[in-house]
This record gives C-alpha cells, sequence and structure tokens, in this order.
C-alpha cells in the first residue's frame, strides 16, 4: 500500500485550512480511528493515495474516485460520481439538492465501518467500474442567472457588447455575474464591468488575462 506523507501530515494534524489545524480542537482528532480505517480500505482496494484540497483523495489511473475526510459529526468516504452508483442498500448521503454528483458514507464509529468493510470495497470496486467505462454525471443547468442591473444598462447603451456576452460559454458568463454582482456598490459594480468589456469581446472570461 503506497502511503503519501502529505496524507499522514492531514491523519495528525488536519487540512490546515482552518484556524483549528494542528491544534486539539481539530476535527481530524475526534474520527482518526476511523478515517485510518477507511484509507486502509481505499489503498486495500487498489487505488493510488494522493494528497487534494488538504485531504487524502484515492484516485484510478489519475481519474479522481474518492475522497477521506472528518466532519464536526462524523467521519466520510465520499464518491466523486456517486450518484452513478446503484447504491441498493441506500447507504449514501447526498449534501443537498444542489449536489448532483457527489455520495457520500457517513461513520460515526469504528465498529460501523469493520461491519460494512466488505460492503464499503463494493462499493469503491462500483466506482472503479464507472470510471473505467467512462460514465459522466450530467448535470442539470443551473437556475437562470440573474445579470445586474448595471450590466443591463450597459447592454442598452451598446448592443454589441450584449450580443458578444451572450456568446461566451455559459461558464464564463455565470463567472463574469458573479463578478459584477459581488461588489456592494453600484459604482464598483459598473467599473468591474467597463474594465471586463475587452476580454468580453475577445471572448475570454474575466480572469483570463
Amino acid at each position: 500500500m503506497a502511503m503519501t506523507k502529505d496524507v499522514e501530515t492531514y491523519l495528525s494534524d488536519g487540512c490546515m485550512r482552518c484556524k483549528f489545524g494542528g491544534t486539539p480542537q481539530c476535527k481530524v482528532n475526534t474520527w482518526r480511528s476511523e478515517l485510518v480505517r477507511l484509507r486502509a480500505i481505499a489503498l486495500d482496494c487498489g487505488l493510488t493515495e494522493e494528497s487534494k484540497w488538504g485531504v487524502p483523495c484515492y484516485t484510478y489511473k489519475s481519474s479522481n474516485i474518492l475522497i477521506v475526510s472528518a466532519f464536526k459529526e462524523y467521519a466520510s468516504l465520499s464518491f466523486f460520481k456517486g450518484v452513478l452508483l446503484q447504491d441498493k442498500k441506500g447507504l449514501l448521503h447526498s449534501s443537498g439538492e444542489n449536489s448532483q454528483s457527489a455520495r457520500y458514507f457517513k461513520f460515526t464509529s469504528s465498529k460501523q465501518i469493520v461491519d460494512l468493510e466488505e460492503t464499503i470495497k463494493a462499493y469503491i470496486f462500483e466506482a472503479v467500474e464507472v470510471e473505467k467505462t467512462g460514465l459522466k454525471v450530467e448535470f442539470k443547468q443551473k437556475d437562470e442567472l440573474v445579470y445586474p442591473e448595471e450590466l443591463l444598462k450597459k447592454f442598452k447603451e451598446d448592443s454589441s457588447l450584449e450580443k458578444a456576452f451572450e456568446t461566451l460559454s455559459p461558464g464564463r458568463k455565470r463567472g463574469y455575474v458573479l463578478h459584477f454582482a459581488q461588489p456592494k456598490q453600484s459604482k464598483t459594480r459598473e467599473s468591474r464591468i467597463e474594465k471586463s468589456m475587452p476580454l468580453i469581446f475577445e471572448g475570454k472570461g474575466w480572469n483570463e488575462r
């Protein structure tokens, strides 16, 4: 089983993304034994161990399969494409209606993991098969974007700007709308729009300078 130093650090100090990293208050301290067991199961299934986003991530031929992490009330093993798993036993959880892909196990004791070990492995092997066959999650279209008033005003002043904006990819449009709407003051929103206009005409995103 190939183990990585960064994962060892996570299991001892946490992800270090908050002020509790490396302190007794870190959530990893509560669920360390459960995390160690989940790690062993993932490695026993032949997955490659990496550290991504500060947490243990397990991959198959460079494709993300699952992550293991600690939350306040439980330890979890989360599948990136969990929605594609059959989950006939109904063991997987969703983070909410906006979670279109990931699904995860919740554990509050090492005994739970021991009792479900073979089932967990079966889910992992199924997740690997999903990746092998190239199955993709069909994401539902997100809610319609609400354009800031300042942007709509610019569209009225310059129809070519509106045309250029609407030909952008959905991801770039969403990025611009979020970027423009973030400031509280209207003047700042207008300034962001004006500065971004050359990029919009070039078909680029706001951060593709």
